[in-house]
């Protein structure tokens, strides 16, 4: 006896099938988009006008040309403003509690692969086209490779 209970009703047979939802598919072109970060808004505890540091200006151009960028409108640019503000505290200040608030929010936008499958978004590469898997010369098996360059 296989399992408890009835046997599972056949799948065409079922009156919802819960399709899968398609991917979006995005082709990087490396275009610059959004704003520049806001000159101005940060500071020392004296008022005196501090620089952005150089981790977040990398972590905001990364997000300019990243390929999800195409898809960002004003409202997600002001979000990414904010986060930016904490990854700049984050890295100048060492106030590392922010790191899961700048992760939360960044996953929002597909930041990892595995934010981006969640999301359905897959970042589609042109320069790997369709790959043909390489032809081993004619007689020359597997193994046979294998053991020539042991051999050598």
């Amino acid at each position: 006896m296989a399992g408890r209970g009835p046997a599972p009703k056949d799948p065409s047979k079922r009156r919802r099938r819960n399709a899968t939802e398609p991917q979006t598919v995005i082709t990087p072109d490396d275009e610059l988009r959004g704003p520049e970060l806001p000159a101005g808004v940060l500071g020392d505890e004296d008022g005196v006008p501090v620089e952005w540091h150089p981790m977040t200006q990398l972590w905001w151009d990364s997000w300019r040309t990243s390929a999800q960028a195409q898809t960002f409108t004003s409202t997600d640019w002001l979000f990414l403003i904010d986060t930016a503000l904490m990854h700049h505290t984050m890295w100048a200040k060492g106030r590392w509690e922010f790191a899961s608030e700048v992760r939360l929010r960044a996953a929002k936008f597909g930041a990892t692969p595995e934010d981006r499958a969640r999301l359905k978004l897959k970042v589609d590469d042109p320069t790997n086209g369709p790959q043909r898997p390489a032809q081993a010369p004619a007689g020359v098996t597997d193994i046979t490779s294998r053991r020539a360059r042991l051999t050598g």
